[in-house]
């Protein structure tokens, strides 16, 4: 008889494993770690092609010991520069969660457009290209378990949902252990509420629960990631003088102070307790001793708050800096992209005009009329306006360094979509308008509000050349582009595709609003951005112009949400209208137009009239008074001589 021997499981040998495997401590959660042993960046993501280097980004260590569960705060909140890696940290702690300590994981964009392309051009080469990742997630779109907008890895230990704060529905129903809330102050309210609120309210169930929110920030008040900086730590990254040794931050504002116009490329700050130069060569040296300091350590137990700007990073040089600066300065636009984008703060505004008074006042002692176009004043734009009895319109003309004139507005009576109202407007765009050396000028740009009336709008402006006239429509969050095309857009009824998106642009109405209250306070008629006016307005011209304010409104929610209103008996087509001109000179090229196209309209459309030669004296102030008095004839009056152009002096006055 054969024998035969059974080996059987040792019952007591298993529940010893089970036990020491329940019982084990889990593995350490340290990202800087992961991040050195698995982030490896390609020559198209990273100028600094290899293996994540702390020694590149120094000022993100702390930030990833944040997010450890060592440390106890539950929040992390990041406000920052733009492009200076903030999206680096948001995957190591994505993907560094999921491999390391398993759960599922919620990650939010402002849009869900917005998710799909993170999902697609960041996330997915991630998780293609990461050894330790690649494992967990084949990406073979198994039963569901791989999509743009969700991964799950393949032991179904782990999940990351990608959502957008536009959709009320992706961001319910679901317990997120981690979560990342990114590009934080772009965040609209949805249909359901406040965003962010219900993202937060997604983690609430896990009492050791981590919220990663970054964000470069925009407008105060009412930026998000600014507020969310103030409620927690405010930690600022401090870095050694390289000459005396202490410990201070770089700020912006000290960099300004020793900023040299002529010599951008020499940017630097000098030390707050020595007075010695620190220039950009002292950069690494100083960062490698950075340290975050809190500035309400009471909070950090719960919300750590960082800072961190362009100055700090290897991405970004001085010189550049100061190239930037000088390029947004005096132009309210520019500059609040330059404070968002290079120095990572809010631009804080008052929201409200000058007194409507003091616009007046101040054309009433113009040296120009309206209807005329003053010395240095090149460019017309005309801003259109539709209402449901009548169009508005205003004519600006520009000069070199955004400054911009006043020339003319005007009311036409009827719809748009009457034939005399369009006749006018046809005529309209027909006129022109004489300068200060007898020429006379067209306008080069027009801008309609296609907002309302859109199809009517769309059969006038047809029969006019898409380059010379466009159709606009303002949208009043702060977080929108200045100026951007239409996305093609269809015909609700046929689901025919409608042929005026194709000269249609969306513009942010909020920023030009904001911009244009801060140069309308500008005296210097030198000054860039500076805005003229002429005489022969009408009070109701400057009380239309001055009409809105942004103001603070509650939600029911308890959310509150900062909005541009009105006075409900006050009109403001002179606003739309500006705003509208405006848009048309933007799109006609005027932020960014090279000084020899301004030389050549300068040297075609402000030739010298024939007129006498004038003493110095004479000259300087001849276009304050007549040349003639009614009584004076051809034939008493002296023979003229072609005149010399004027000097810079008097083409800018």
């Amino acid at each position: 008889m054969t024998s035969v021997i059974v080996e059987t499981a040792n019952a007591r040998r298993i529940s010893y494993d089970v036990m020491a495997e329940i019982l084990e401590p889990p593995p350490e959660v340290n990202y800087l770690a992961w991040a050195e042993d698995n982030i490896v960046f390609s020559e198209r993501e990273s100028q600094f092609p290899g293996p994540y280097n702390r020694d590149l980004f120094p000022y993100f260590d702390e930030v990833l010991r944040a997010l450890s569960p060592d440390d106890p705060c539950r929040i992390v909140s990041v406000r920052a520069s733009a492009q200076i890696g903030k999206t680096v940290v948001a995957n190591i702690f994505t993907c560094g969660s999921i491999e390391m300590d398993p759960g599922d994981f919620l990650y939010v964009h402002p849009t869900e457009n917005n998710a799909q392309r993170w999902s697609k051009m960041k996330l997915a080469p991630m998780l293609r290209n990461t050894t330790a990742l690649s494992k967990l997630f084949p990406m073979k779109n198994r039963d569901g378990l791989d999509s743009v907008l969700y991964k799950e890895r393949i032991d179904g230990r782990g999940a990351i949902q990608i959502s957008g704060a536009n959709s009320p529905a992706s961001l319910s129903q679901v317990t997120m252990k981690r979560q990342v809330q990114d590009d934080l102050s772009k965040w609209e309210i949805n249909a359901g509420g406040d965003p962010e609120t219900q993202a937060d309210s997604r983690s609430r169930a896990h009492e050791f629960a981590k919220i990663l929110k970054i964000s470069t920030p925009l407008v105060m008040p009412g930026c998000r990631i600014t507020r969310n900086f103030e409620d927690g730590s405010q930690e600022y990254p401090y870095v050694p003088c390289p000459h005396c040794d202490h410990f201070q931050v770089l700020e912006w504002e000290n960099m300004l102070a020793n900023l040299d116009e002529e010599k951008p490329e020499d940017a630097h700050f000098s030390c707050i307790e020595c007075g010695g130069l620190i220039e950009e060569y002292h950069r690494p040296q100083m960062t490698r001793r950075l340290e975050f300091r809190a500035h309400n350590p009471k909070a950090k137990r719960h919300h750590r708050s960082f800072y961190i700007w362009s100055a700090y990073s290897v991405l970004q040089s001085w010189e550049r800096i100061a190239r930037e600066w000088l390029g947004a300065r005096g132009d309210p636009a520019s500059e609040q992209t330059f404070l968002n984008d290079t120095v990572g703060k809010a631009y804080v505004t008052s929201g409200e005009a000058p007194p409507w008074e003091t616009l007046r006042d101040r054309g009433a002692n113009s040296d120009y009329a309206k209807g005329r176009i003053p010395a240095g004043f090149f460019i017309l734009t005309i801003g259109i306006d539709c209402q449901d009895d009548r169009v508005e319109w205003q004519t600006i003309a520009w000069g070199r360094d955004l400054r911009r004139a006043v020339i003319d507005c005007g009311r036409i009576p009827g719809h748009i979509s009457d034939k005399a109202c369009q006749e006018r407007l046809d005529a309209m765009l027909q006129q022109t308008w004489p300068n200060s050396y007898g020429q006379k000028l067209a306008a080069d740009k027009v801008a309609i509000d296609g907002n309302a009336y859109t199809e009517d709008v769309w059969e006038w402006a047809k029969r006019h050349p898409a380059a010379r006239l466009v159709m606009v429509r303002g949208s009043n969050t702060d977080s929108a582009p200045l100026t951007q095309r239409v996305k093609k857009e269809r015909n609700h009824k046929t689901g025919k595709l409608l042929k005026y998106a194709k000269r249609f642009y969306n513009f942010n109405a909020s920023v030009l609003k904001m911009a244009l209250y801060r140069n309308v306070a500008k005296q210097d008629p030198l000054e860039r951005g500076f805005v003229a006016f002429p005489t022969g307005l009408e009070d109701d011209y400057y009380q239309q112009l001055t009409a809105e304010r942004r103001v603070p409104k509650k939600r029911k929610d308890g959310f509150t949400e900062y909005k541009w209103e009105k006075e409900k008996t006050q009109a403001n087509e002179m606003l739309d209208t500006m705003n509208q001109a405006e848009v048309a000179a933007i799109l006609y090229g005027i932020r960014d137009l090279p000084d020899v196209i301004w030389d050549r309209l300068e040297a075609e459309r402000e030739t010298a009239p024939q007129e006498a030669q004038l003493d110095f004296e004479d000259g300087l102030f001849a276009r304050l008074v007549p040349t003639s008095s009614p009584a004076e004839t051809s034939a008493t009056r002296p023979q003229s001589k072609p005149a010399e152009k004027p000097n810079r002096w008097q083409t800018r006055n």
